[in-house]
Order: structure tokens, then C-alpha cells, then sequence
């Protein structure tokens, strides 16, 4: 017997909250919203699991040059991540936005699945007042304090050419940002709502095998092991899942191939019978009457002749 395993809820929550980003990620919806907020707004923005050990918007097109420089070193990079997973110890219900030791502007909004954050919609990486030299010259000193060598022309360059948006405006992108983290949230739930409904892969599986394959005497022992479990965890889960045992589930695929070849009046009920699995015509006969409620023959004569 397989004994299934258990783990903590909150490792079952975060397991399915990294699947559901996925999969929030990948949908055609995301994908279009995102091409037109970065078109639109000339923003980054990222879509970041609850729990993440990587700065967010690194690589993201709009990406501010400075921010991606200052990503290539490690101890600067471990300080954006302090800065990232202090925006999410205070975004677990409601948006923030928090300015970084070097001035830029990040945002994260929470995305829902009922009462629980599942992962955060984040853009940023902005100025809300124009950079000047005097303030490069304060994070200039900063990194030096670090210990890091670096290209002061490339950063300078970087920093002063970070995108500028004014409080208004920038307030105005969040909305938009919000409204879609809401919706991303009704999203959530559907996905939710259908992989629960989903067939499990096991039983996926051995429908197929079985569907391949019920010509031949097949056994539950053969499509638990073309499966990989047990056939005790198998006989179990398929009726759980299916409603009928084995050999009720292969017995109803057999029988509604058999009322297909019945349609061809030159097979014999017999040859039809050996056809489709069935190792004797009385048997066939027997379990035809009982799924139809007619026999074989009876059943082909009620067809419409061609």
C-alpha cells in the first residue's frame, strides 16, 4: 500500500501558491497586459511568487539601467534584497510602495486567492524627482563604503538616466496595476477551481492505456504498473475518481466500441465480440444486455439501415 504523504499546511499552500504564479505567468491574459503596461508606461513589471530569493524586475524589459547594474554585484544585490522582502513583510494585504537606500520608487500589490496572498504584481524602478549629480555623489559613497570597485561613468550614466514619474502619474499606473491585480485574483480562484476538478495524471493515463489497449485481456495489475503505483493504491483511486471498479470501466469502453462496429452489417456479433476484448460471445451477450438494456441483436436491429 503507498501511504500518502503529508507535510505542513503552510508547505502545501506554498507549493500550490508557486503553481498558481506559474501558471497566472503563462496565461495569454498576463502575458498581453504586460506587453501594454511596458508599452504604455515604460515601466517593468513582474509577477513574483510570495516567497522569492531574486530581485523581481532584474532582466524585466524597462528594467531601470541603474538597478541593473547595481544587480551584476553581490553585495549590492544582497542589500535590493533586503529592500525586496521588506516591500513584502509589508505588502501581505494591501499595496506599498518604499523607497530604496538609493531613492528609486518600488511597488508590490498583492494578488488573492480568497483571504490568502498568494504572489505580488510589482513594477517600480522609478524617480519621482529629477536625479542630480549631488545625489549620485551620496550613493557614490555609498558603494564605496561597500568595498566595491565600479565604473563611475557607466553608473553615473545609469543613474541620471533613470525614468522620472511624477506622484500623479505614478498613482494613476498603480491603479491600473491594482485593477489588475483584482482581476488576476478571480483568475486565480478559476485555475483553482479546475485543477480541482481535473482527473489526477494517474487516471489520465490509464484511461489512455486502456483505451489502446482494451482489445486485449488486460489485467488492473498490467495499467497499475503502466501507471508506476501499486495496484492496491490503483484499484482505490480509480474508483474514488471514475465511479466504477476495473472491470466495470473497461467492460462500458468495450461495449461502446462494440456499438460501433454494430453499425457495420457485414461483422458478425461474434467477430465483434472477440473484437473488442471479450473472450466468449456469452459473456459479451451478457454484459451488452446489461449496459444497453438490449441485446446485440436486438440493438443492430433497431439501427437505421444505410
Amino acid at each position: 500500500m503507498e501511504s500518502k504523504e503529508t507535510y505542513p499546511k503552510e508547505w502545501n499552500d506554498r507549493e500550490q501558491d508557486n503553481h498558481l504564479t506559474v501558471a497566472l505567468t503563462e496565461s495569454p491574459v498576463f502575458k498581453e497586459f504586460k506587453g501594454s503596461f511596458n508599452e504604455a508606461t515604460g515601466l517593468p513589471l513582474a509577477l513574483r511568487p510570495k516567497i522569492c530569493w531574486q530581485l523581481p524586475l532584474h532582466g524585466e524589459d524597462n528594467e531601470s539601467p541603474f538597478c541593473s547594474v547595481m544587480a551584476e554585484a553581490s553585495k549590492t544585490c544582497s542589500g535590493c534584497l533586503q529592500h525586496q522582502q521588506k516591500i513584502i513583510d509589508e505588502c501581505q494585504t494591501i499595496p506599498v510602495s518604499i523607497e530604496c537606500p538609493h531613492g528609486l520608487i518600488d511597488t508590490a500589490v498583492p494578488v488573492k486567492l480568497g483571504d490568502r496572498t498568494v504572489a505580488f504584481l510589482q513594477t517600480g524602478h522609478i524617480f519621482q524627482k529629477k536625479p542630480t549629480k549631488a545625489k549620485f555623489s551620496l550613493v557614490v559613497k555609498q558603494i564605496e563604503e561597500l568595498g566595491l570597485g565600479y565604473d563611475k561613468e557607466k553608473l553615473s550614466q545609469a543613474y541620471l538616466g533613470t525614468k522620472v514619474v511624477e506622484r500623479k502619474q505614478y498613482e494613476a499606473i498603480i491603479i491600473m496595476v491594482k485593477l489588475f491585480a483584482q482581476y488576476l485574483s478571480v483568475l486565480s480562484n478559476q485555475i483553482v477551481v479546475r485543477q480541482k476538478n481535473a482527473e489526477p495524471a494517474i487516471i489520465v493515463k490509464a484511461k489512455q492505456f486502456i483505451s489502446e489497449n482494451y482489445s486485449e485481456s488486460i489485467s488492473l495489475e498490467q495499467v497499475a504498473k503502466a501507471v508506476n503505483t501499486s495496484s492496491f493504491y490503483f484499484c482505490k483511486m480509480f474508483k474514488r475518481i471514475t465511479g466504477l471498479n476495473f472491470t466495470e470501466y473497461v467492460s462500458r469502453v468495450r461495449i461502446e466500441r462494440a456499438k460501433n462496429l454494430l453499425l457495420n452489417p457485414n461483422l458478425r456479433i461474434s467477430e465483434i465480440a472477440f473484437d473488442v476484448g471479450f473472450q466468449s460471445l456469452t459473456h459479451f451477450n451478457r454484459v451488452f444486455r446489461k449496459l444497453v438494456g438490449l441485446s446485440p441483436s436486438n440493438y443492430r436491429g433497431q439501427l437505421p439501415s444505410s
